[in-house]
């Protein structure tokens, strides 16, 4: 139990680059008051002190502004950071070395008792104001960008945006013991964002670009081919007169019949 709540304290430091001393952690941060108080509600919710659970729960969302319910599952080394407006359900689970920002809700879509709130697998970051809706899987080293709203299962170690949230890049690569040591001490991305992320409406204009290309060297082609076969296909289009053109019913064809 101490270990845990000093792993809790530590990992401040990693992933706060405002933490300056333990104290100051202890005393001023709502993130670790909040998990300190749930690691306690979640005891009592164990034990069937179901009220008593609920009343301590409710006494920390009066104080710290964040709503973890005692029933959700968490895992080692949670770090909430600003943490107002965090909602997590009750049968909610969240694996290790998980990051919250504030403003985000694990919440389920359906008033069916049961599995109705997400999963977050481990290393998991999700950004201020996301929301992770119904009994869907993240998996591991996923992260959810700032204002997402996902409601579909996540691969791991994907980027997710937008309302509904997609998938805009994905690693797949196995990094190396140093990289993992250097991602648990810097490598998060702070509100699930990256400098590296793709720009959805850069992509998208990319491809345009790209597909018009294509078309512009398939018309090539065509002009090329029908040259050859003897078509009067020139390199360009002619110049667009505006001097009126014959179609052999005006008066210039009845005066050339009649000579």
């Amino acid at each position: 139990m101490f270990n845990q709540i000093k792993e809790d304290i530590n990992i401040v430091f990693d992933r706060d680059p405002a933490a300056r001393n333990k104290l100051e952690v202890i005393t001023t941060y709502p993130g670790f008051h909040a998990i300190l108080l749930h690691r306690f509600n979640h005891c009592l919710w164990r034990n069937n002190l179901k009220f008593l659970s609920r009343f301590f729960a409710y006494f920390s969302r009066w104080l710290t502004g964040i709503e973890i319910h005692p029933g959700a599952v968490i895992g080692k080394r949670f770090f909430i950071d600003h943490g107002m407006g965090i909602v997590v359900g009750e049968t909610a689970i969240i694996g290790d070395d998980c990051t919250l920002y504030q403003g985000v809700t694990l919440g389920g879509t359906s008033w069916q008792k049961g599995k109705r709130h997400p999963t977050l697998g481990n290393r998991v970051v999700v950004g201020a104001g996301a929301k992770i809706l119904g009994p869907i899987d993240i998996g591991y080293n996923a992260r959810i960008g700032s204002n997402a709203v996902v409601i579909r299962d996540v691969p791991e170690a994907a980027t997710i945006v937008g309302i509904p949230g997609r998938v805009v890049s994905t690693d797949s690569t196995q990094p190396s013991a140093e990289q993992e040591a250097m991602a648990k001490k810097i490598g998060f991305d702070a509100y699930g964002t990256s400098q590296g992320m793709p720009d959805p409406i850069a992509v998208a204009i990319n491809g345009m670009l790209g597909h018009i290309h294509s078309v512009d060297k398939e018309m090539e082609k065509m002009r090329r081919e029908i040259k050859a076969l003897g078509g009067g296909v020139g390199g360009g289009f002619e110049e667009i007169s505006s001097e009126p053109v014959d179609d052999g019913t005006g008066s210039t064809c009845v005066e050339k019949k009649a000579e």
